[in-house]
Formats: C-alpha cells, sequence, structure tokens
C-alpha cells in the first residue's frame, strides 16, 4: 500500500500547569526536510525529536512544532529580596516616598528580579514523548488514507493505459498492411522494372523497422510491474517513478514507429494518462 507525503497531525496535552500542543505537517519534498519549532526549554531534545521523526516519517517536507499556554501560575522569573530591599534602604535617605513608590522603583533596577533557568522535567518529558509518537501515528493514518486515494487512482489509470495498449496491439496488422501496401504502391508509380528479391529486401528492412513487437511486450511488462508495485506492502515512490519512465520510454517508442495516424492518437492518449501518473507519483513516499 502506498502512503502520501502529504500529511497532518495534531495532539494536546494537559499538564497541571500548562497546556502543550504538539504539530505535524507534512508535503512532498525528494528527502527529508525537517523544519522544528519548539520554545528553547525543549531545544536539547531537538535532535531526539529530529531522528524519531525520521525513522516514522521518511520522506518529505514536515513541519514540527511545539505550543506551550501556561494554565496556571508558573513564573521562572523571582524577586530578588535582599537586593530590592537594600535599594528601598538606599531610596529612603535620598527620595521622600511611601514604601509603595519606593518599590516601584526598586524592582527598577538591575539585580531587582532573578531569571530562573527552566529545566526539563523528565517525566514531563517522557509524557511529551508519548505525545509526539501518538502525533506521529495521526499523521502517517492521514498518510495512509491519502495515499489509498492515489492508489485508487493510478490503478484507474493504468487499466486506460493497458486498454489503448490492447487497442493498439489489434490495430497493428492493419498498420504493417498499410506500409506494404503503400511501398508496393511507390515502387508501381515509378512506372519502371524492379528487383524483386532486392524490393523485397527492403520490404523487410522497413517493415522491421516499423515493428513494434518489442516494445508493446516490454510495455505490457512495465504496466504490470507498476500495478504489481503500486499493490505491494511498501511504499516506494521513487521505484514508481523509475517504472513510469520505462513506461514513457516505450509509449514515446511506438508513437514515433507507428507512422498511422490511428495508433499515433491512441498514443496521445497514452501520454496524458501517463502525465497524469507521473504528477501524482511526486506526492508519494
Amino acid at each position: 500500500m502506498i502512503h502520501s507525503m502529504t500529511g497532518y497531525g495534531k495532539s494536546v496535552l494537559q499538564l497541571p500547569t500548562k497546556k502543550i500542543t504538539i504539530e505535524l505537517k507534512s508535503l512532498n519534498s525528494k528527502s527529508l526536510d525537517l523544519n522544528a519549532r519548539m520554545p528553547s526549554i525543549y531545544r536539547e531534545k531537538e535532535l531526539t525529536i529530529r531522528k524519531l521523526l525520521a525513522d516514522k516519517l521518511v520522506r518529505g517536507k514536515v513541519d514540527f512544532s511545539i505550543y506551550v499556554e501556561a494554565t496556571a501560575e508558573d513564573t521562572s522569573t523571582q524577586i530578588n529580596t535582599p537586593v530590592v530591599k537594600q535599594y528601598i534602604r538606599q531610596l529612603k535617605e535620598v527620595v521622600d516616598a511611601n514604601d509603595i513608590e519606593l518599590l516601584k522603583m526598586a524592582v527598577r533596577f538591575p539585580d531587582a528580579l532573578n531569571t530562573v533557568r527552566e529545566e526539563i522535567d523528565e517525566s514531563e518529558w517522557r509524557a511529551i514523548e508519548a505525545e509526539i509518537d501518538k502525533t506521529v501515528i495521526l499523521i502517517n493514518e492521514y498518510r495512509r488514507d491519502e495515499g489509498k486515494v492515489l492508489e485508487n487512482d493510478f490503478n484507474k489509470r493504468i487499466v486506460i493505459i493497458d486498454t489503448l495498449l490492447n487497442e493498439v496491439i489489434a490495430m497493428d496488422p492493419d498498420r504493417i498492411e498499410g506500409v506494404r501496401e503503400r511501398l508496393f504502391k511507390g515502387v508501381e508509380d515509378l512506372r519502371e522494372k524492379y528487383d524483386e528479391n532486392r524490393f523485397e529486401q527492403e520490404l523487410v528492412y522497413y517493415i522491421e523497422k516499423f515493428d513494434i513487437t518489442e516494445e508493446k511486450v516490454r510495455l505490457k511488462n512495465h504496466l504490470e510491474y507498476f500495478t504489481e508495485s503500486v499493490n505491494s506492502i511498501d511504499s516506494n515512490g521513487k521505484k514508481l517513478g523509475f517504472i513510469s519512465q520505462e513506461i514513457g520510454r516505450e509509449i514515446n517508442t511506438i508513437g514515433s514507429k507507428s507512422n498511422y495516424a490511428p495508433m499515433q492518437q491512441l498514443v496521445v492518449q497514452m501520454k496524458d494518462e501517463l502525465e497524469k501518473i507521473k504528477e501524482q507519483l511526486l506526492n508519494v513516499l
């Protein structure tokens, strides 16, 4: 089953003093392009997060975010009481003001407030890590559902190309006969004698030049291989991309060799379906 690289996952963790929202978004990319946004307190865990996401998401342009919203009194800034008291005593010697006014002035001075560096609480981090795992599961479910839509579209278009190929196969004898008749008519129009043996040799050469038997067989095999790969357990967009290139190569060769308008019209339709497949393959993991 294939997976899309497009996905979204969101999970909310409610802790005693804060609400933590974890969000994951992903779009298509040739490799893993991860952008992580989080409060500075969690930066030391960034490498751990990146490794986890790389293992689980594999490819895609991924935006990972942690948002923290305080839901209770929880501050890392504290009043430096001894320093503030010392400021107030000094201010009383130079300013005639009440204690409230002196306090307002004192807290504006250097070192009146201490900012305590927050440390990660390990039990809190374990809860956050579990929530990240949950968010990864959600985005992968989204990718799987999107992949199912792509899988159905690919199977439908491969069937269309296969149907068109069968029409090409059915009309090929008429095309070869048409080539033979045109050559005979061309020679007759010259109204000159010709070496029948040499003409037969030339006829065989031109018919072989226009022969598309190998291309028809290879294209049939490529279509079957594409379908088999789409419906396999693993999702491999790069592999499907390589197969689609081979499909395109055989279709183009049939078109260049056909020299037959009805067949070339079918080739154009096959190319159109293949281009739609290639566009969607850019989203496949």
